[in-house]
Formats: structure tokens, sequence, C-alpha cells
């Protein structure tokens, strides 16, 4: 009885979900012969701060970049000094 375990961050849509359960189902009976019936396929999906790479988790990585501070953003637009010497 073949079984297939497949890993995925979570946050997938259910019905993207069920679509790859029966891609993998059917591409296993394709490729072994084994009664339909027989084939196990098992979805588990981990929360996004639970899978890293590099030392990095995917909810690090996804999450927007912090926002400038006021001072540092009026520092940079503030107008140049046009007065003459």
């Amino acid at each position: 009885m073949p079984l297939v375990q497949i890993s995925l961050a979570a946050g997938r849509p259910p019905g993207q979900i069920r679509d790859l359960i029966a891609e993998v189902h059917d591409a296993v009976v394709r490729a072994t012969g084994t009664d339909p019936g027989r084939v196990r396929v098992i979805v588990q999906e981990i929360p996004t701060t639970h899978w890293a790479a590099g030392g990095v988790t995917l909810a690090e990585r996804d999450a927007p970049a912090p926002a400038a501070t006021e001072a540092s953003t009026t520092a940079n637009t503030a107008a140049p000094d046009t007065t003459e010497e």
C-alpha cells in the first residue's frame, strides 16, 4: 500500500490541497499500478512560524518591511537651504 506524505507551509485554500491530493493519488496509481483504493496521501500543513530556511522562518521572510521612522523620513525630505551668505 503506497503512502505519500507531503509537508506544506500552511495557508493554501482547501480546494488547492484537494487538487494536490487528487493529482498525487492519480500519479501513484499510474506509476505503480496499485489499486486506487489502496493509495494513501497525507498532507501536513506546517505553520509558517515553524518552518525556516537559512535560520529565518517563512513568517519572518514574508512579513512586510518595517516602516521608516518619522524622524528619518523628515530628515531625508527636508527642503534644501536656499539662503545666500
